[in-house]
C-alpha cells in the first residue's frame, strides 16, 4: 500500500475517535455539572475538560473566563481549534475523500454525510441548547462509521490502518481520562492517596469515609458512563464503586472495550499483518506494552503511582505513533 494511502486512512479513523470522545467527554461533565455543587466544583470540571485535550493554554488566550457555554462552543464548533468535534469530523471527511477508491461506498457516504449533516445542524441557533443530544448524535455517528467499516471493508492492510488508528485514540484518550480524573479527586478529597496506595483510600479515617460516601457514586459513575463503563463495571464487579476497581477495569481489563488493554491488543494484532521489514523495533515497543499489561497488577500499579504509570503509559503510546509513521505514512507525519 502507497504511504500516502495509509497516512490517511490511519489519520481518518484516529480524527473519527477522537471526536466520539470529545463527545463523550463533554457529555459526562454536563450532566455532571447540572448536580447540586458549588461554583469553583463546576469550574474545576470544565478546566479539567480543557486539560485531558492540553487545550488549556489556547483557550485562556482566545476566551478568558472558563464558563460551560464558552467550552462547548470552543470544544464543538470552533473551527479554529483543531481538535474541536467540528474540526476532527472535518479532517475525517477529509482523509476519506483523499482515498476514496480505498473506502467501500458505505463507509465514503457514511463520512460524509456526517460532515454534511453536522455543518448543518451547526449553524442552527439552538443547537446546543440540548448538548446531549447533539453528544448522542456524534457518538451514533462514529459508531455507525465504525460498524460499517467492520461489516462492509474487506480485511486488508486499508481495514487494519483503519483499526490502529481508531485503536491508538482511544488508548491515548482513556489514559488522558484517567490521569486527570484520578489526580483531580485524589487531590481534593484524599490528598494524594490513589497515586499511592490504594490502601491508604481506605485509611484515611472517619471523615474523608464520609466525604467518600458522598461523592464516590457520582464521580467515579460519571468517569465510568463516559467510556460507557458503567453497566460494565457492575457486571464484573458487584459491587460498590471503588477508585482501584474503576482503575482495573478502565487499564488491565482486556474484556472491557474501552481499556488500555483491550486498545493495545488491537493495535498490536493489527500491526503485526502490515508489518514490513523496517516495523520491527515498532512491533516490539507495541508488543512490549501490551505484555505489561497484560501481566500487570492494579495494586502494583498504584503502589508506585498512578500518574507516573499513565504518564510513562502516554509516552509510550506517543513513541508507538511516532514510530507507526516513520515506518508506514507519509514522512514527516506525526
Amino acid at each position: 500500500m502507497l504511504s500516502r494511502t495509509a497516512d490517511h486512512l490511519f489519520w481518518m479513523a484516529r480524527y473519527m475517535e477522537r471526536a466520539e470522545n470529545t463527545a463523550r467527554m463533554l457529555d459526562v461533565n454536563y450532566q455532571t455539572s447540572l448536580l447540586p455543587q458549588s461554583a469553583d466544583a463546576a469550574e474545576k470540571g470544565w478546566k479539567g475538560l480543557l486539560s485531558i485535550s492540553e487545550l488549556s493554554g489556547d483557550f485562556s488566550t482566545r476566551h478568558g473566563e472558563v464558563t460551560p457555554r464558552s467550552v462547548m462552543d470552543y470544544m464543538v464548533i470552533d473551527a479554529a481549534n483543531p481538535s474541536s468535534i467540528r474540526s476532527c469530523l472535518m479532517a475525517a471527511r477529509e482523509n476519506a475523500r483523499a482515498v476514496r477508491g480505498s473506502l467501500t461506498t458505505e463507509v465514503w457516504e457514511t463520512q460524509n454525510q456526517t460532515w454534511l449533516e453536522f455543518q448543518r445542524m451547526a449553524t442552527r441557533p439552538d443547537f446546543l441548547d440540548d448538548p446531549s443530544a447533539a453528544f448522542e448524535w456524534v457518538k451514533f455517528r462514529s459508531h455507525l462509521s465504525r460498524g460499517v467499516t467492520v461489516g462492509t471493508m474487506l480485511q486488508d492492510e486499508a481495514f487494519h490502518f483503519l483499526r490502529i488508528g481508531s485503536f491508538l485514540e482511544r488508548a491515548d484518550n482513556t489514559a488522558r481520562l484517567l490521569d486527570v480524573k484520578f489526580h483531580a479527586v485524589e487531590t481534593e478529597y484524599f490528598g494524594g492517596s490513589i497515586g499511592g496506595s490504594a490502601s491508604q483510600v481506605q485509611s484515611q479515617g472517619s471523615g474523608v469515609a464520609e466525604v467518600d460516601r458522598e461523592i464516590d457514586f457520582y464521580h467515579w459513575s460519571a468517569i465510568l458512563r463516559s467510556v460507557s463503563g458503567f453497566e460494565v463495571y457492575r457486571k464484573a464487579y458487584r459491587n460498590v464503586i471503588r477508585p482501584e476497581k474503576v482503575a482495573e477495569l478502565l487499564i488491565l481489563r482486556q474484556d472491557m472495550p474501552r481499556s488500555l488493554a483491550a486498545c493495545m491488543n488491537e493495535v498490536l494484532s493489527n500491526l503485526h499483518r502490515v508489518a514490513n521489514e523496517q516495523s520491527g523495533e515498532t512491533l516490539r515497543q507495541a508488543g512490549r506494552l501490551y505484555s505489561d499489561l497484560q501481566y500487570g497488577r492494579i495494586d502494583e500499579i498504584l503502589a508506585t503511582g498512578l500518574h507516573a504509570y499513565l504518564t510513562q503509559f502516554l509516552e509510550r503510546v506517543n513513541a508507538i505513533g511516532g514510530g507507526i509513521s516513520r515506518d508506514f505514512l507519509v514522512p514527516g507525519t506525526v
